[in-house]
This record gives structure tokens, sequence and C-alpha cells, in this order.
């Protein structure tokens, strides 16, 4: 049966998304494993138990903030949290403790698939990432992540010339800091397409 010229046009239309869809998912895949998240889970939905988050946020910030200085890469930064990991329970319950809240905190090194998430100026795509995990009490509660290296979250604005700072390429920094919504699209496409093809795996 002969394609009619329509047919054919979408046919390779389709199969330009797909190889472009591929070169993104290897570049966000590439920036995946340059970052180390960083994912507060609160005890509830609570007011209190939000704003208590919020401030164990800070304090693991600020405890890491200095052990990381210098750090070169996310190897080296994964090692250096994965031993710093009751440090940072002890200053996340200097926090807690502090609130008198009656429930402990457990921090952990592991991998945790992550949606597309958008900051003040700059987005990260959906994709498995390296994540240290804070949860307080039962972590029944909504979550709060960034990145705790490299310091994106610290960072204010991320652009080309502020990205060989902490360690991204410039291509890394304009994949996530693209002018405008449209770089959000793009990812929302790709977790779309990563949907799609895992049907078939």
């Amino acid at each position: 049966m002969k394609l009619k010229r329509w047919e054919i046009a979408l046919i390779f239309a389709v199969l330009a998304v797909f190889v472009c869809g591929f070169s993104v998912q290897r570049e966000e895949a590439a920036l995946a494993e340059k970052l180390v998240r960083l994912h507060v889970v609160a005890n509830s939905d609570s007011e209190a138990d939000q704003a208590l988050k919020l401030r164990v946020r800070d304090a693991v910030l600020d405890y890491l903030r200095p052990r990381l200085e210098g750090v070169e890469d996310a190897e080296e930064a994964s090692r250096i949290i994965g031993d710093s990991l009751e440090g940072i329970v002890d200053a996340a319950e200097t926090v807690t403790g502090g609130e008198n809240v009656g429930y402990g905190v457990t921090a952990s090194l592991c991998r945790e698939t992550f949606p597309t998430t958008q900051y003040d100026n700059f987005a990260l795509p959906a994709g498995e990432y390296l994540s240290l995990r804070v949860k307080l009490g039962e972590a029944a509660g909504h979550n709060w992540w960034c990145v705790v290296f490299p310091p994106i979250c610290d960072a204010g604005v991320i652009d080309t010339d502020s990205a060989d700072a902490i360690g991204l390429s410039e291509g890394e920094a304009k994949l996530i800091t693209a002018d405008g919504p449209g770089y959000v699209v793009k990812f929302r496409f790709m977790e779309w397409i990563g949907s799609f093809l895992s049907l078939f795996k």
C-alpha cells in the first residue's frame, strides 16, 4: 500500500521527535550523575511540621556547606555525605529537639526518582538521582527537595557565568536555565516519552 504524503511526513516527524528525545535523555542522565539531591520529608502536613521541615533543611545545609566546600565531583561529595549521616541527624535534631516535637530524624543516602522540578530561575528534569533523604517522624507530609551538591539552591542565580563555579558545563547550565518556560515543557515531554518507551521494555 502506497503511503500518502502526509503519512510519510508524520512518520518522519515522529522519528525526529524520538531521536531528539534520546539525545535530551542522554544529557539529562549525564547531568544527574553530577548532582546530589536533598530530600527532606516532613512528619505531616500540619503548619507546624511544614515550618519545621524548612528549619531542618536550613540546619542540614548549614552543616554540610563547610564540609563540601572545595569538593569538585559528586563521587567525593557522596562519600563525604555518607560519612556525615550521623552528624546530619544531630544537626537536624538540634532543631526538632528544641521544638520538643517528640519524634526522631533519620538520614540516608540512596537513589530516588524525582519528577521535573521547577525552582525560581531553573528547573531540573525528572530522573533518578543520588539523594540525601532526611525523614522527620512519620515522614507523611509534603517533601522539600533541591540540590545539596553542587550548591545550586544556594547559588541564587544559575547562568553560564556561574555554572563553572558549581561544576556544571555551559551546556548543562543552558539545559536547566533556558529562557522562558519552554525548558520545563521539554522536561515534561521527556517524562512522557520515558513513560511511553517503558511500555515496550
